[in-house]
């Protein structure tokens, strides 16, 4: 037992390293403490059975490869997998942002050739109404495929440009709303505090 538990030890610390993630990343993939996964790479205590299998899927590799010291050739192709994978998971997120400024600028570029009212001057609030609407992509694809502690950053990012967006509406429109702006204070620090919860 004592030879099977360093065994997955060494697998899990292998496999963390390969896909350069911390041992604090991995814990909140999981959603578990570092401290955790610093126990099971010591060999001081084991993932139970359905961890392991999410500590598989995460790693693209079986239950069994954990379980083996001796691992096919296969073990190096999944690894390659999974970091082509893994790039063609950011430029799937960054195709899904650019996608936004190309319906901002094609709505600009309309607005600006066919409609000929004064208030057309006020185009370029829709580059100002992209910013929102770029960090919801980005929070959906970062949900999906990325690390979860970017989450707070990008809805940090999302709730500022929110409030700056109403402002700037506001402005063009004559009215001076910097008071909404307030509720940004308290929503930055509820995001803080999120951010700092751990599970398990």
């Amino acid at each position: 037992m004592e030879d099977l538990r360093m065994i997955i030890a060494g697998n899990i610390g292998q496999l963390r390293r390969t896909a350069s993630m911390t041992q604090l990343e991995l814990a909140e993939r999981l959603n578990y403490s570092d401290k955790a996964v610093s126990k099971w790479e010591r060999g001081e205590s084991l993932p139970d059975v359905g961890t392991l299998k999410e500590i598989a899927d995460l790693f693209a590799v079986s239950v069994d490869y954990l379980l083996r010291a001796d691992h096919p050739v296969e073990s190096a192709v999944r690894r390659e997998y999974t970091k082509r994978q893994k790039r063609n998971h950011r430029l799937i997120a960054a195709m899904g942002c650019m996608l936004v400024w190309f319906l901002a600028v094609v709505v600009f570029a309309n607005i600006d050739l066919l409609w000929k009212a004064p208030e057309a001057r006020h185009a370029w609030l829709v580059f100002v109404y992209a910013v929102p609407a770029t960090a919801i992509v980005a929070l959906v694809f970062n949900s999906i495929w990325g690390n979860r502690r970017w989450n707070f950053a990008i809805i940090s990012i999302l709730v500022w440009s929110v409030l700056l967006t109403v402002y700037l509406t506001g402005c063009v429109f004559g009215l001076n709303l910097w008071l909404i702006f307030l509720p940004g204070v308290p929503a930055q620090v509820i995001i803080g505090l999120w951010a700092g919860l751990r599970f398990k």
